[in-house]
């Protein structure tokens, strides 16, 4: 007989905890959507600037205007994130005490900030260079003087490394949301899913106290 994998230490249920953002907190219906659009996204967003360099010129400026407009969207569900989660009657008192829950909530604000942050170079990037932005066809003139070529190159790789940053943060983050769903079967993951077998789900796992326990 096989032995049984290792058990997980309490240390390393903390550690997954923090890096999957979780304050133990049910999500409701918007915040739900709203993450999945991130996500969506996020991932939408990161493919068209990987790959329009092997496009064809015609195909090649679609995509980057495609990548401009998703862009806006993203920056639109940041902020509606953010309005969401600090307006009254969708915040909730911390579940987890201590360094791990500070951890965890700093975990999903600095995505956030992450993600402004990127959302305001790319406007900056687009106008920098004397280029309106577009959404959907909807143009954005710049609303400042083009900057010269070497700080319009340091805004573009602010911009590139940021999005490598969020890729990597994000995957680190579903990492361990998928940690604590498969390995400790835990309520982590089910929190964030739609729907009613979601909520039941989560209702039989067991909380990642008793995991670690």
């Amino acid at each position: 007989m096989p032995p049984s994998p290792p058990r997980p230490t309490p240390q390393t249920v903390a550690a997954t905890r923090i890096a999957a953002g979780d304050d133990r907190t049910r999500y409701d219906d918007v915040a739900i959507a709203l993450h999945w659009a991130t996500v969506l996204l996020v991932i939408l967003l990161f493919a068209l600037s990987q790959t329009w360099d092997f496009a064809a010129r015609p195909t090649r400026h679609l995509m980057i205007v495609a990548h401009m407009s998703f862009g806006i969207l993203l920056a639109l569900a940041v902020v509606a994130r953010i309005a969401w989660r600090l307006m009254p009657g969708h915040q909730r008192p911390a579940a987890l005490s201590g360094w791990v829950g500070i951890a965890s909530k700093a975990v999903h604000w600095m995505l956030y900030a992450m993600l402004a942050a990127e959302a305001v170079l790319g406007f900056v990037l687009r106008w920098s260079g004397a280029e309106a932005m577009s959404f959907f066809g909807l143009l954005i003139p710049p609303p400042f003087a083009p900057f010269s070529k070497a700080t319009h190159h340091q805004v573009n790789e602010l911009h590139e490394w940021l999005g490598w940053a969020i890729v990597i943060a994000a995957t680190g983050h579903a990492l361990a949301a998928l940690y604590h769903h498969l390995v400790l079967r835990d309520d982590v993951l089910w929190r964030m899913l739609p729907g009613r077998q979601a909520r039941r789900e989560e209702a039989r796992a067991p909380s990642p106290d008793r995991a670690a326990g």
